[in-house]
């Protein structure tokens, strides 16, 4: 699904050229379930961000279900993006002055889809995710848990076949924190592919795949038991 070649990305920092990835390379195949650790700096957002294809390499290349992407234009990174990828931030980037089910709607909306589907499909997300009696309050009256639950279920509308997640619990309390990640880890078990940015060594190791980043590479690439399904 994914293959990453010799990928590298340069960001200039005043005089200074800085290697946020440098030579990575990668491949991951569908329905696999990773968490990306390192610490501050070592690219994993970066490699998030290519991923995901709201930034482009520098050097080498990153082909999408068998597409080139690293050459594409706007608009067809654009088109890959909706068909094919759904993202979930720490931050939820809902926006503020819609509800959570015109939240919900709006991929669909911009991708021109017929307003009978867009009710289907939200109404399908809405009652997974229990977000019923949420559906017409605006992100400042949700709580935490919510909020990433309805970003949760925009991120899906789409019917992505990747998932990236950056830091998905970093801003909810445990339980919330808990119920968000076996919403994500059920959406993989149903064949959905799940890439998870953490600092937390506990989420890292609730995964079937790590990789550990340092200075813009991949230094360590382990498949691993989940915690869950030890002893």
């Amino acid at each position: 699904m994914i293959r990453l070649s010799a990928v590298g990305r340069c960001f200039t920092l005043g005089e200074q050229q800085v290697k946020a990835l440098d030579e990575v390379d990668l491949q991951v195949n569908k329905g696999e379930y990773l968490s990306v650790m390192g610490p501050s700096g070592s690219g994993k957002s970066t490699l998030l961000n290519i991923l995901g294809l709201l930034d482009a390499p520098d050097a080498g290349e990153y082909w999408l279900n068998g597409e080139a992407t690293a050459s594409l234009n706007e608009n067809r990174r654009a088109e890959l993006r909706s068909r094919h990828i759904g993202f979930v931030f720490q931050s939820y980037h809902l926006i503020s002055r819609l509800t959570a089910l015109e939240n919900i709607e709006l991929p669909m909306l911009l991708a021109g889809i017929e307003p009978v589907e867009r009710r289907r499909r939200s109404a399908r997300l809405v009652e997974r995710l229990q977000l019923g009696d949420r559906v017409t309050h605006r992100p400042g009256e949700l709580s935490g848990g919510q909020r990433q639950r309805v970003a949760i279920a925009r991120a899906m509308v789409m019917q992505p076949a990747l998932l990236l997640a950056d830091e998905p619990t970093g801003n909810l309390d445990s339980h919330s924190g808990r119920e968000v990640l076996a919403l994500l880890e059920e959406l993989n078990a149903e064949g959905l592919t799940l890439l998870m940015v953490t600092h937390d060594a506990a989420l890292g190791a609730r995964a079937r795949r790590c990789l550990r980043m340092c200075d813009g590479r991949i230094v360590e690439d382990v498949q691993q038991v989940p915690d869950d399904a030890r002893g």
